[in-house]
């Protein structure tokens, strides 16, 4: 581990245009649980609730699952060592951007400039028929929040089953995939696409790709340069510990 972390630092600190890619993982040790796996959310929540046909058919019933997962449970949730940290990386100017598959808005808590949420985010609402959007903290979510233009059900602005890629993010992350030459993977198991294709394009187009995960995943036995197993705040820190020595 201790020489692949030494490699991992000098890929980083050599590199032109480093980039991270962050899945659920990195915001297990903010208290947020993954949504597959065994004690991840759908095993205690029907997944029925983010299709976007059920939840124009059945908005009341939506709604109180999505504001106790979304804004109850997650709205406790701060930013941890390893969000921090590639925020410090960024402000180093060691990472150019973030892509993040997360709705969780952790990594602008921990400070970070350049992130592109891949899946939107719950922070904003928006109206499926008038795009009007504001602030999730500014809405009353004791009742179903309404378009103040339309008054039309507003939904939380990250996709359901359904929806597309934002436009915007969809096209920050492949651009961002296709120019990097390192990729830090984080806390994603490669199973949610398109997301996953963005690391593959990476490797493509000849980037290093250095994963931070728990357990070997998808990534690992067909695109990682450099695994490193274990926590991603500890092995962050670590990271950015031999990082600051070198530059």
């Amino acid at each position: 581990m201790e020489n692949n972390l030494d490699k991992a630092v000098d890929l980083i600190v050599n590199s032109k245009y480093a980039i991270a890619f962050t899945g659920a993982g990195i915001s297990v040790e903010s208290g947020i649980p993954p949504f597959r796996g065994e004690t991840g959310l759908w095993s205690k929540y029907d997944s029925n609730v983010l299709d976007l046909n059920n939840f124009h058919i059945n908005p009341v019933e939506a709604w109180k699952v999505i504001k106790e997962i979304f804004y109850d449970f997650f709205g406790e949730a701060k930013a941890n060592p390893a969000h921090l940290a590639l925020a410090e990386m960024e402000q180093l100017g060691l990472l150019k951007s973030i892509i993040t598959q997360n709705i969780d808005n952790l990594h602008f808590e921990a400070g970070s400039k350049e992130v592109y949420e891949f899946h939107g985010n719950s922070r904003m609402l928006v109206c499926p028929y008038c795009a009007t959007k504001i602030k999730a903290s500014e809405a009353d979510l004791s009742d179903i929040p309404l378009c103040n233009q339309c008054h039309a059900v507003l939904k939380p602005d990250f996709i359901f089953f359904g929806e597309g890629i934002p436009e915007i993010a969809y096209k920050n992350s492949f651009e961002a995939s296709n120019k990097t030459d390192l990729m830090i993977i984080i806390g994603s198991m490669g199973e949610v696409h398109p997301a996953a294709s963005l690391p593959q394009l990476a490797k493509q187009n000849g980037a290093k790709i250095v994963e931070i995960n728990l357990e070997r995943t998808l990534f690992t036995e067909s695109i990682t340069d450099i695994f490193l197993e274990g926590k991603a705040s500890e092995i962050m820190n670590q990271l950015l510990i031999g990082i600051k020595q070198k530059i």
